[in-house]
């Protein structure tokens, strides 16, 4: 039985653009920038600032302990000197519900809040930040039920019952509604302003920001903290962010329609029924276990791990298997940060640029390496970075396109950087920051080089320099769970100090600790 369902891209795209009124006519009407946010700063005359990262964090208790609670007060002591936290996506597990923000999120994060120290009383729908939490979308904050399991839901019995397992599934009765519940949390939510002159006023109060391309949502720490789309841009102390909705121009690529292709399809369809038949097996394992006993509280968070996990790659071969040539891709978007980019490259004042999205285009996890969607990532966000380097020539004076990238959706954190690719993404960093709570991954046994075939030969394309996940067995099994703290200093050519802080779970204890940071 499939546990998770993704959402076509056509309609993540359409539902997220009704529910910020995407260009409505009073919008256009005020030359409204809804892609742009100002964020409040009492010491922009100092250039050198820092700020947190997290990333697939959206987990409860662990089966007697939470992780993400963990991470979360790890960061607490640089929650004074930060100006913001970035999150690269997957806030809410299984499916994004709406009714695990309060376990999964808020309590978690509860001195980030306003009335923080009475979580209980903070609505998922009504959360306002002290610091600043930026977030992506990411997979499972799209994620819905499938049909079947959604009505089994509305019975009287927990779904582990029904399914026979003592797996611990949040997923609620029903999922995020393509996104909907990631949207009232996070988005200025502007569909729910229906009576007259309710969205003027609106506007009137909080798109106020003036920029050079248009007034903008004014994002007040403890006071309004929405933020105007799922994609969006910032520029803080001379450097650029652009936060992407990766879900949106995943797709692979179609299977050609030849005898390679028809041998390709099978494959894939004897992957996915070898998966579901691990999946199956992996339940009925966990139906003996006793999740009042510690070794076999353990074991049901590692299988609860590889039912996600595998779950994951079952989407990854149905996208796969039934995308085609009307398959849609987010031009829209991508268009956007390629003009984006080439503004920001040509504006005098920018010193740097950081992006952010959910899914990584580079990454030796041993899960997502090879994933298609991976793959079909990295081809995309190629084409814009190539396109903005022959629109700007030589502006760039040997400096990569941009400084760094951060993503998440691999349960790991991890560093590398790219060689010689022949694109315009070569010689970047990029960082995953996608162990914050929930089930940590290994890295793939092939190590850390990530080689590409280019015609008939095979490439060097990147290398990894950091891996932080899961590894050790039995006794000796360590889960390293994480967040970065990133300090940014200096003038024309910024620097970015990534400075890694850990939360390991081992042997049934916590050992907090902070890495050797890395100089970008």
């Amino acid at each position: 039985m499939k546990l998770v369902s993704d959402p076509a891209i056509a309609k993540k795209i359409s539902k997220m653009q009704q529910r910020v009124k995407w260009q409505d006519p009073l919008i256009l009407e005020r030359g409204i920038d809804q892609t742009r946010l100002v964020l409040a700063d009492d010491h922009a005359d100092n250039c050198d600032f820092s700020f947190l990262v997290a990333g697939d964090s959206g987990t409860g208790s662990h089966r007697g302990h939470n992780p993400q609670r963990q991470v979360a007060e790890q960061m607490l002591p640089h929650h004074p000197e930060c100006s913001f936290m970035l999150h690269t996506g997957d806030v809410i597990y299984l499916v994004g519900s709406s009714e695990y923000y309060q376990q999964n999120f808020i309590r978690p994060y509860r001195e980030f809040l306003v009335g923080g120290e009475h979580p209980e009383k903070i609505d998922y729908d009504q959360m306002v930040f002290n610091l600043p939490i930026l977030p992506v979308p990411g997979n499972h904050d799209y994620y819905d039920l499938p049909v079947i399991l959604s009505l089994l839901s509305f019975t009287t019995l927990p779904i582990r019952r029904l399914l026979r397992s003592q797996l611990e599934l949040d997923v609620g009765v029903h999922g995020s509604r393509k996104g909907s519940a990631y949207a009232k949390a996070f988005l200025d939510y502007l569909k729910d302003l229906q009576f007259p002159g309710e969205l003027g006023q609106h506007l009137d109060n909080y798109y106020t920001a003036q920029t050079d391309t248009g007034l903008c949502l004014n994002y007040q720490p403890g006071h309004f903290t929405r933020l105007p789309n799922r994609y969006y841009t910032f520029c803080y102390r001379g450097i650029d962010f652009f936060a992407l909705d990766s879900n949106t121009f995943n797709e692979p690529a179609p299977i050609p329609k030849t005898r390679e292709g028809r041998e390709q399809r099978r494959r894939l369809e004897k992957r996915r029924q070898d998966f579901e038949e691990e999946k199956l097996q992996i339940m009925e394992t966990s139906a003996q276990l006793n999740p009042d006993h510690p070794s076999d509280a353990e074991k049901l968070d590692d299988l609860q791990g590889q039912i996600s996990q595998i779950e994951e790659l079952i989407v990854d071969i149905e996208k796969q298997l039934n995308t085609d040539k009307n398959s849609v891709t987010d031009i829209e978007q991508l268009e956007w940060l390629k003009q984006r980019l080439i503004k920001s490259w040509n504006t005098a004042d920018i010193r740097g640029r950081v992006i952010y999205f959910h899914h990584p285009p580079y990454v030796t996890e041993a899960t997502k390496w090879q994933q298609a969607q991976t793959l079909a990532i990295r081809d995309r966000l190629r084409a814009v970075l190539d396109a903005v380097a022959a629109e700007i020539g030589s502006l760039t004076q040997g400096r990569p396109l941009v400084d760094l990238v951060l993503n998440g959706h691999a349960h790991c954190l991890e560093h590398l950087q790219t060689l010689d690719t022949g694109h315009a993404d070569a010689h970047i960093h990029w960082v995953v920051c996608g162990g914050s709570g929930y089930s940590l991954r290994r890295q793939r046994t092939e190590g850390g080089d990530l080689m590409e075939t280019i015609g008939s030969k095979r490439k060097l394309v990147a290398r990894s320099h950091l891996f932080v996940g899961r590894h050790g067995h039995g006794s000796k099994k360590k889960r390293p769970y994480s967040s970065l703290r990133i300090d940014v200093t200096g003038d024309d050519h910024p620097q970015f100090i990534v400075r890694p802080l850990v939360a390991e779970w081992y042997q049934r204890q916590w050992h907090n600790y902070e890495m050797d940071s890395i100089t970008i």
